[in-house]
C-alpha cells in the first residue's frame, strides 16, 4: 500500500467516525425529546450520560485528523476535506450538547408539573431532526442540491420557533401557574432552534469543500 492509499483509507475512517458521530447526536436529540414529552427523567439521565462517548469521538476525529496532516502533509484539496470533516464533527457535537440541554430541562420541569400544549415544539423538533439527517447525507453524498434544499427548512423552523415561543408567553400571562414550565419549554425551542443552525452550517461546510469558497444559504 502506497502513502497515497494509506492516506484515503485513513480519511475514509474519519469519514466513518464523522457519520457514526452525526447518528449518535442525532440519536441524543431524540431521546432528549421524547424524555421531555414523557416527563422520563430517567430517559434523561441516560441521554446527559451518554454525551461523554459522543465527546470522546469528537475528539478522536480531531486527533485523527491533526496526526494525518502533520504525517501526510496533505494537499489543498485533501486538508479542505479534513478541515471540514473536523468542523461537521464540532457541529454534530453541539447537537448533542443541545441534546443534554433539553434532557435537563426536562429535569427542572420534573413529572408533577402543569401539562402544557407541545405541538409546535413538537413540529420544529421533527423539522430540526429533518434537517440534520439530511445534511449528514448530504455532506456524505457531495450532493449539493440537497444541501441547498436543507438549509432553506432553516426558514421553517425560525418561523415555528416564533410562533411557540409567543404562544408560550400568552400561557405564561393566561396561567400563573403555568410560569416555570413554560420557561423551561422557551429554553427548549432554543435549542432546537441552533440545532437546525447547526445543520444549515454543514451544508454550507458542503459548499466550502466542493467550491473552495464560503457561502452563506440561509441568508
Amino acid at each position: 500500500m502506497n502513502v497515497r492509499e494509506r492516506f484515503e483509507l485513513a480519511l475514509m475512517g474519519i469519514q466513518h467516525q464523522l457519520t457514526e458521530l452525526s447518528d449518535l447526536s442525532i440519536e441524543a436529540l431524540e431521546q432528549a425529546f421524547t424524555a421531555l414529552e414523557n416527563r422520563d427523567l430517567e430517559l434523561a439521565l441516560n441521554v446527559i450520560e451518554d454525551d461523554m462517548h459522543i465527546n470522546r469521538l469528537e475528539e478522536m476525529i480531531n486527533d485523527q485528523a491533526i496526526l494525518l496532516i502533520t504525517r501526510q502533509q496533505p494537499v489543498a484539496k485533501d486538508l479542505r476535506q479534513l478541515m471540514v470533516i473536523v468542523k461537521a464533527a464540532s457541529d454534530m457535537e453541539r447537537v448533542a450538547d443541545y441534546a443534554v440541554d433539553i434532557a435537563k430541562e426536562t429535569i427542572r420541569i420534573g413529572e408533577n408539573a402543569p401539562t402544557v400544549d407541545l405541538t409546535h415544539l413538537r413540529d420544529m423538533h421533527q423539522k430540526t431532526v429533518t434537517m440534520l439527517r439530511s445534511s449528514v447525507e448530504a455532506f456524505v453524498e457531495r450532493d449539493m442540491i440537497k444541501a441547498k434544499d436543507v438549509a432553506q427548512l432553516d426558514d421553517e423552523v425560525d418561523e415555528l420557533y416564533g410562533v411557540t415561543v409567543r404562544e408560550l408567553l400568552e400561557l405564561s400571562v393566561a396561567d400563573s401557574s403555568c410560569i416555570k414550565v413554560v420557561s423551561h419549554l422557551s429554553f427548549v425551542s432554543r435549542f432546537l432552534e441552533r440545532c437546525a443552525d447547526h445543520s444549515t452550517n454543514i451544508c454550507e461546510h458542503l459548499f466550502y469543500l466542493v467550491k473552495g469558497e464560503h457561502y452563506e444559504l440561509n441568508n
